[in-house]
């Protein structure tokens, strides 16, 4: 455990929102037993061995948008390629930031799960339908603490949500959102334990329904009251856009 190294990264990421880098350096800092105890009764179940001989990774099946387009208009795939194509994201790329220098890599199953989190991270923006807004960040980032209680996103939902909070100094629920969010990644199923590639050729609102993902209502008020006070949710600063 390394708290004052973890706040120091977790400061250049306020400074620089884009940084994505300082989230996995976080990461490494913070290393939480209760993620390691999901992780280890994951990869040992037979759901887990499933999905590890199955998909032992995400990244170039996410990549290959052709494919995931002719799954249909309604899939949950041809929602992630539209949210990946308008921010100008790739899996690949979020591959590429998580690589530190001199971090040590192994072939192992916490390895393979840690990536499948890493690489899960926009199609839970997807099915959540939290936007790549400053709260719809913290928000993805409470929804998915919920269902595997990584302590770098807690802090980074909590701290960025206290600041909007302090800086704006409205009634706008910014606290409230996140809450519901870590409220309904606890209630739903976990999206890590998804098989993904079936997930994908779903109709998104079946597999919203299925999963008992819940509608972001919270999330939704917030940023009515942010439009009706005459700012952009896409420009309150100070936040981390993991993907």
């Amino acid at each position: 455990m390394r708290p004052l190294q973890a706040l120091r990264h977790f400061r250049a990421l306020m400074r620089d929102a884009e940084d994505t880098a300082q989230v996995f350096h976080m990461g490494e800092c913070l290393p939480n037993r209760s993620t390691m105890k999901i992780a280890e009764l994951f990869c040992a179940s037979a759901q887990g061995r499933a999905r590890m001989a199955a998909e032992p990774e995400l990244a170039p099946s996410l990549d290959d948008h052709d494919t995931l387009l002719a799954l249909g208009e309604q899939s949950v795939a041809h929602a992630y390629v539209r949210f990946m194509r308008s921010a100008g994201l790739s899996a690949a790329g979020l591959v590429a930031a998580s690589t530190l220098p001199g971090q040590s890599v192994h072939a192992d199953q916490l390895q393979w799960f840690h990536n499948r989190l890493r690489d899960t991270h926009d199609l839970a923006h997807v099915l959540t339908g939290y936007g790549r807004d400053p709260l719809g960040e913290q928000c993805v980032l409470g929804f998915t603490s919920g269902q595997y209680r990584d302590w770098t996103e807690t802090i980074i939902a909590w701290a960025g949500t206290a600041e909007f909070a302090l800086r704006l100094r409205s009634d706008v629920p910014f606290v409230g959102a996140v809450a519901e969010a870590r409220s309904h990644g606890r209630a739903a199923q976990a999206i890590f334990a998804q098989d993904i590639r079936a997930l994908l050729a779903e109709p998104i609102v079946a597999a919203r329904a299925r999963m008992g993902i819940a509608e972001p209502q919270v999330y939704r008020q917030a940023h009515a009251r942010l439009r009706a006070a005459g700012i952009d949710p896409y420009r309150i600063g100070g936040t981390a856009a993991i993907g």
